[in-house]
């Protein structure tokens, strides 16, 4: 249920994003556990509640830009990821990507097309990561709800040299008959379990 708003990613959610104004959250932490912090945030205009993600993990901006790269190994890291691949790459830095989160029966599953950006700071000081989905760029998909909104936004820097800090935001709107307590209910468990196993896979 809360993959639907992690994931599409996420993660999901995949895994980049660009949102709202910052100013327009009130962030209250919903879980801290093994140095993630998870926040929610109720959203002006939506039944959705927004979410933001704040570690440190082991790594570096070039493992992390490469695990996103790897869209088809969502699955081994994002919440509830079924399948993702690209459906187009623009340049190395670039791409759209489909991806469908399964959810619960009697829920049907979800799916969007995302647009993900990553630029570098020439000298290092940052990486930022924008996902935006654009529900129109292939056809829906027979037996899946399209996600016709979601924004995420990765801010990620190099406290030191083999670290990386990571403030995550994703927002939004998922579409079809999910109840949004349903959803919100269950907001803090997606973003840990897809961060905690992020951790894992930067570490090998």
């Amino acid at each position: 249920m809360k993959l639907v708003i992690l994931k599409i990613v996420c993660f999901v959610l995949c895994a980049g994003f660009g949102s709202s104004v910052a100013g327009q959250y009130n962030w209250e932490l919903s879980k801290e556990k093994d140095g993630i912090k998870v926040y929610q945030s109720e959203v002006q205009h939506s039944s959705y509640k927004a979410i933001k993600v704040e570690c440190t993990l082991e790594g570096n901006y070039d493992k992390l830009i490469a695990v996103l790269n790897n869209v088809s190994g969502q699955k081994d890291w994002v919440y509830h990821n079924k399948t993702a691949y690209i459906v187009k790459q623009v340049n190395p830095d670039e791409f759209y990507y489909y991806t469908e989160a399964s959810l619960p029966w009697p829920m049907s599953n979800r799916d969007a097309v995302v647009h993900l950006k990553m630029n570098k700071d020439s000298l290092n000081r940052f990486l930022k990561i924008t996902s935006v989905s654009v529900p129109d760029y292939i056809s829906e998909k027979s037996g899946k709800v399209r996600v016709t909104t979601s924004t995420i936004s990765w801010n990620v820097t190099m406290p030191t040299t083999n670290t990386i800090k990571i403030i995550y935001i994703f927002e939004a709107e998922p579409g079809g008959s999910i109840p949004a307590w349903v959803a919100n209910m269950f907001i803090e468990k997606g973003p840990y379990e897809t961060f905690k196993k992020l951790g894992e896979i930067l570490k090998r």
